[in-house]
């Protein structure tokens, strides 16, 4: 049994959690936010059998994308001192992190 933390961007919560339950996968979600921007994330925790997570893999790859966004130089890592207005990031798509899970209950 696995256990898969699926950190997802705030604008592709509502998608994600949708296709998880339409593809039958029961998740817990967590209100979470990231280091480099503190932008709103939610991760997902969810519970499963080994030869389920790439199906999981793939609802989430289906429903989360990447996209561009501006953010001010000085949020940046490697943006020369001297450059002032925004820098376009990629943000979004998943993190997605498995574990082994020795036990689960549900009561």
């Amino acid at each position: 049994m696995k256990l898969m933390f699926a950190v997802v961007n705030k604008d592709d919560n509502h998608a994600v959690s949708a296709a998880i339950t339409k593809a039958g996968y029961r998740a817990t979600k967590l209100s979470s936010s990231g280091g480099f921007l503190s932008a709103g994330n939610t991760t997902f925790m969810i519970a499963c059998e080994d030869d389920k997570v790439n199906d999981i893999i793939e609802v989430i790859r289906k429903h989360s994308r990447q996209r561009k966004q501006l953010v001010p130089a000085e949020l940046t890592v490697g943006t020369p001192l001297n450059e002032s207005g925004p820098v376009e990031v990629s943000v979004g798509g998943a993190t997605i992190f498995i574990t082994d899970l020795e036990r689960m209950e549900r009561v």
